[in-house]
């Protein structure tokens, strides 16, 4: 299957050639055409790239962001192509358009995107659907949950969503840092996020069933350090299962190109050191009580490695394979095991945080 991504390198002018929402429709489109069988990821069980974090046993640590696959759409083409897990959605209560078109930017010269999405996706029902109709074939699919940008009480919308997903969830994701609906990144301040917490918890419990998928909690890298402190507190008093850090960011600071001043988040390469720093930060504001996920600019094997030992348990991309193609997740999870040999390490658990 491998080879049949070198067609990516074929296409990709003609993709690039499409602004940037149809180029990912069509993209969303070709993985539907993916023959869904054995997992390339359930391959690398056995070779030490295998990871626990939160009760999950991953069969590698390189999974797919949410924001990719909005709908829940392809999230076993998605494992079919070698990833160790993936993230659906942001998933809303009810369907919302997003923002007004155009709100995708790529940032070639930058090796960057800037989105200003808004949440837009089809809804909790139709999501529901395909994540039913996909639940017997297995693989840690996490759901992305969001409140719709109209909501009057965002808190119940998450409440919600988490009630809705608990049963298909291997685990949910909140996400309160995303920069393209007004007012949600308040969320992260310590009152209103410790409150959407307990909500989620009361949600997930009331769900019943034995279903109780760990909660992730998806943090931005725009924050200061007192903030850092907060949501460590916070996330750990609640026993969250892990942070993601870190979302997309507002800063604009070294890009060259025409697009640089378009609003939205801001990811890909421009976003890399950033996040790395940020990751570094809660690693030291947990004390390596928590596991984190390292998402952001991370585009071959050194760098996922260089996530892993700043205390990355499992790592996630999106842009980069905006200009990389969707072979990128097997060619890092490849670049892992000759890093490992290299380094004589028998299991990523050995150097997360080693640094």
């Amino acid at each position: 299957m491998l080879s049949q991504f070198k067609l990516f390198d074929l296409a990709r002018p003609a993709i690039f050639a499409l602004d940037s929402e149809t180029g990912h429709k069509l993209a969303i489109k070709a993985l539907k055409a993916i023959p869904i069988g054995t997992s390339l990821s359930r391959r690398s069980e056995s070779s030490g790239l295998g990871v626990t974090v939160a009760g999950l046993d991953f069969p590698n640590p390189v999974g797919v962001a949410a924001g990719f696959d909005k709908d829940a759409e392809v999230p076993d083409a998605l494992l079919a192509l070698g990833f160790g897990f993936t993230e659906v959605g942001s998933i809303t209560p009810r369907p919302q358009a997003g923002n007004p078109k155009p709100r995708l930017f790529r940032l070639t010269e930058d090796q960057a995107v800037i989105n200003r999405m808004g949440f837009n996706n089809a809804g909790a029902a139709a999501a529901l659907e395909r994540l039913k109709a996909r639940q017997a074939r297995g693989g840690i699919v996490g759901i992305n949950i969001g409140a719709n940008k109209d909501s009057e009480d965002r808190i119940a919308d998450y409440a919600e969503m988490a009630r809705v997903m608990t049963p298909y969830a291997s685990y949910l994701a909140v996400n309160v840092s995303s920069p393209n609906t007004p007012g949600l990144r308040a969320l992260q301040d310590e009152g209103a996020l410790s409150a959407l917490i307990d909500g989620v918890i009361a949600a997930r419990a009331e769900a019943g069933g034995k279903a109780m998928p760990p909660i992730f909690l998806k943090v931005a890298p725009d924050l200061e350090p007192q903030d850092v402190d907060a949501i460590s507190r916070i996330a750990l008093d609640k026993g969250l299962g892990a942070l993601i850090v870190s979302n997309t960011t507002i800063s604009r600071e070294g890009l060259t190109s025409r697009y640089a001043s378009e609003m939205g988040g801001l990811s890909g390469k421009p976003l890399r050191m950033l996040a790395l720093q940020r990751l570094r930060d809660f690693r030291k504001a947990t004390g390596g009580e928590l596991p984190l996920i390292g998402v952001g600019g991370i585009a071959n094997a050194e760098h996922a490695w260089e996530r892993i030992r700043a205390g990355a348990s499992l790592i996630q991309l999106y842009s980069a394979m905006v200009y990389h193609g969707p072979s990128l997740g097997a060619q890092i999870v490849q670049g892992l095991q000759r890093i490992m040999d290299r380094e004589g390490i028998s299991s990523i658990a050995e150097a997360v945080g080693s640094e």
